[in-house]
């Protein structure tokens, strides 16, 4: 039975799914604008540290206001209304709550609220994706051992990319590289909150019309969340990443089958079966016709002469040789497929992809020179960006997990463009977040890539 026929069946029966979202940002925002629309789905509760802000996003995205006056949790839940509140613990403690959806983009904080759910035997859709990219593989492994479902969020990328590569492989298709576009040059690992509207196209005033957080987008720009979906990618479909980061090779649609081969094919690929990144501009900055910038894709290889023919009888667009075909999607709608995921978690039981294994990780990189004294300020900030690495080459040279690096202060001069080191900086060690990222570093060896182990068995 289909996720809404059943969301149907369930909304007939007067059984709904009871939701609690920590939370209400823009992500969050564009969940709300949705979930009230979804047939068997009960938003039931709202934590946020700003309640108010809570109630004007609400409004902002149409919502009624009578039906987020609950007084209570367990008044929201017998009158089918919502409750806005401060305590996030109360969402994830209530008996009657099925799914939790964590949408804070903190990601220290939201380490603590998937733990905690997970002890109140609650599954996680997780979108603050940054904590799934330091500590993505012991949080899939703590919640498998309370038995419940970890999930990446579906209409973020990187629940995207999980799908295809999974339509992929069941398919019987190897999957010589995935990944999501960016709009991206070289430069801006530099960019700052204060710089990043002009690079990424928008007005001051649009993005104060859309509620738009500076430093959340510049964490797009700069080429740390890429990195951070990048890993995420990599963790729960055991792809390769490469070497010494993504590589953010230009490309139009058409184009994407040609560059994403390996190296000695003519693309950029270290080896089949990796992640990468597909940027909208040309290296002189000039913008790409029909660009994957917003989208996600996968390319895949025809290994026999017969697929090869129904690849070009069905007129599937490839390399010359015929050999690689990439499936895209060219949108994402982000928070407004999140439903996707809470109907996947609470009927079937399914995350939208989750760690499995560490493949990969993302490493606080200098933006500028720092000096011991400067405190950094973390993802999209103006001291660090991130870099996408291996988790063998992050592990032996001690990387900093970008997730780590909000206002710590550094002990040692590091250069720019130089990796941190935890030995770089002054790390309060006794944080949740920092114990559950030093337990899931002595859990997990990094692995290797799954793609690669098929090519080496031949």
């Amino acid at each position: 039975m289909s996720l809404h026929a059943q969301l149907q069946k369930r909304a007939a029966e007067g059984r709904p799914i009871r939701v609690g979202l920590i939370g209400a940002g823009k992500f969050g925002s564009m969940y709300l604008a949705q979930v009230s629309r979804i047939p068997g789905m009960h938003l039931a509760g709202i934590a946020d540290l700003s309640p108010d802000a809570a109630r004007r996003n609400l409004a902002r995205v149409g919502w009624p206001a009578e039906r987020a006056t609950a007084a209570s949790l367990d008044e929201a839940i017998r009158h089918g209304s919502t409750h806005v509140g401060e305590d996030w613990t109360a969402l994830v403690r209530h008996p009657a709550i099925d799914v939790i959806v964590e949408c804070t983009g903190h990601p220290i904080a939201a380490v603590e609220h998937c733990l905690e759910a997970f002890r109140h035997a609650k599954p996680v859709v997780n979108v603050t994706v940054e904590a799934d990219a330091f500590c993505g593989p012991l949080l899939a492994r703590r919640a498998a051992e309370a038995g419940v479902v970890y999930s990446l969020a579906f209409g973020d990328q990187p629940a995207l990319i999980c799908d295809l590569v999974d339509w992929a492989r069941t398919c019987g298709f190897p999957v010589v590289a995935a990944g999501r576009g960016h709009k991206w040059l070289p430069h801006f690992c530099e960019s700052t909150p204060e710089t990043v509207w002009g690079h990424y196209g928008l007005t001051p005033e649009q993005a104060e019309r859309g509620g738009l957080n500076p430093k959340m987008f510049n964490s797009f720009l700069d080429g740390s969340k890429p990195s951070i979906e990048s890993t995420a990618v990599a963790n729960a479909t055991g792809l390769g990443v490469p070497s010494d980061g993504l590589r953010y090779p230009p490309a139009s649609i058409a184009d994407i089958p040609c560059v994403t081969r390996p190296i000695d094919e003519g693309g950029v690929l270290e080896r089949k079966g990796m992640v990468e990144v597909i940027s909208s501009l040309e290296l002189d900055g000039r913008p790409i016709p029909y660009d994957i910038r917003m989208g996600v894709w996968v390319t895949v290889e025809g290994e026999t002469d017969y697929i090869r023919h129904c690849f070009e009888e069905y007129n599937a667009h490839t390399d010359p040789s015929g050999r690689y075909f990439t499936l895209y999607k060219r949108w994402h709608l982000i928070g407004l497929e999140v439903g996707v995921s809470v109907a996947s978690v609470a009927l079937r039981g399914e995350p939208t992809g989750v760690a499995t294994a560490w493949n990969a990780d993302v490493v606080a990189t200098a933006k500028r020179d720092l000096r011991p004294g400067d405190r950094l300020d973390g993802e999209g900030g103006t001291t660090v960006w991130g870099k996408l690495l291996p988790a063998a080459t992050s592990a032996a040279m001690g990387g900093l997990p970008l997730g780590l690096a909000h206002d710590v202060k550094v002990v040692r001069e590091v250069k720019k463009g130089r990796s941190l080191a935890w030995s770089d900086v002054a790390m309060d060690t006794t944080t949740l977040a920092c114990r559950t990222r030093r337990a899931m570093e002595d859990a997990f060896v990094p692995q290797q890539p799954v793609d690669q182990l098929t090519a080496a068995r031949g």
